[in-house]
């Protein structure tokens, strides 16, 4: 049905006549008694009964106006619907990250999201990065944080941060006030380290076999806490990036040194969306703020 039509049919009812509602649109009387012959035409009914001063509908005018109204009355609430989505008070954003980021600096940008949205649903994913990466590609998620940059056509990076790898120590170790360190002499201690498919100990592996130096660890796992927990402790030594162990650096209870300039490649953080994917709503606030975070972790890490 004509919008045109229905919409000048209703501005006639409710002005009264032809006259009036063409005063009200400042549109002459001949487009609108134009507009609703068109839709009368096309419905193939009278919208409003003739020989009649004022605006008289027909029993199918007055069908096509309740039809109208109703609506007029769901656009509105599709509006207000979205409205609430770009003003991110309603729906859901899923972030996919590393165990690695999930620090008191990162939990605390959720956490502030949470009570800042309180009737946002927040779902969190954790996986490795190969795990990540395979969530934002089949768009099981909005958003990814990963350990380096992935090259893959299919994902856009939003934004990047330096994050070197770290020999993560405790207080009063040998290491603990060596401006660096190298691989030779990391071999040397019991280490902790992730398993051999992590991103982590393929760069590691690289290191090794420039230096001929092997890299045997004595506790091998997948998870951050568990190497968090083997430094504290003093078992053994562990290597990861800086915002992996962001709050324990800060409070003191381990200590990281960096590798010697040549020893490891740079390594980085990187904020990962499909690439094409259009984010709004909940997903793009959510996306502004850990980009927002991201950039502080860079310029933490190139701080002198």
């Amino acid at each position: 049905m004509s919008e045109a039509g229905m919409r000048y049919l209703l501005e006639a009812l409710n002005a009264g006549s032809m006259r009036s509602a063409s005063d009200r649109l400042n549109i002459a009387a001949s487009s609108i008694s134009r507009q609703i012959s068109q839709l009368e035409q096309q419905l193939g009914l009278a919208l409003i009964e003739k020989g009649r001063r004022g605006v008289k509908l027909t029993h199918a005018g007055e069908i096509v106006i309740e039809h109208y109204r109703n609506q007029l009355a769901d656009r509105e609430a599709l509006n207000a619907k979205l409205g609430e989505l770009r003003s991110v008070k309603v729906g859901q954003a899923t972030i996919a990250v590393g165990e690695g980021f999930l620090g008191r600096s990162f939990n605390g940008l959720i956490s502030q999201f949470a009570r800042d949205n309180p009737q946002i649903n927040l779902e969190i994913l954790t996986g490795s990065s190969q795990e990540i990466v395979r969530m934002i590609v089949e768009d099981a998620a909005h958003v990814g944080l990963v350990f380096q940059t992935p090259h893959d056509l299919k994902l856009h990076v939003r934004s990047t941060a330096a994050q070197p790898l770290m020999a993560i120590v405790p207080p009063g170790h040998a290491l603990a006030e060596r401006p660096s360190v190298g691989i030779a002499e990391l071999a040397e201690y019991p280490l902790c380290l992730p398993p051999v498919q992590f991103r982590i100990r393929q760069i590691l592996a690289a290191a090794e076999l420039r230096t001929g130096c092997h890299l045997e660890p004595v506790v091998t796992t997948n998870s951050i806490h568990v190497m968090q927990e083997m430094v504290r402790s003093g078992v053994a030594l562990t290597v990861l990036p800086q915002v992996a162990v962001w709050s324990e650096l800060d409070d003191g209870v381990v200590i990281g040194v960096p590798f010697d300039s040549d020893a490891v490649e740079e390594t980085t953080v990187s904020l990962i969306l499909r690439s094409g994917r259009q984010l709004e709503g909940a997903p793009i606030r959510i996306l502004k703020m850990i980009e927002a975070q991201v950039r502080k972790w860079d310029r933490a890490a190139k701080a002198p």
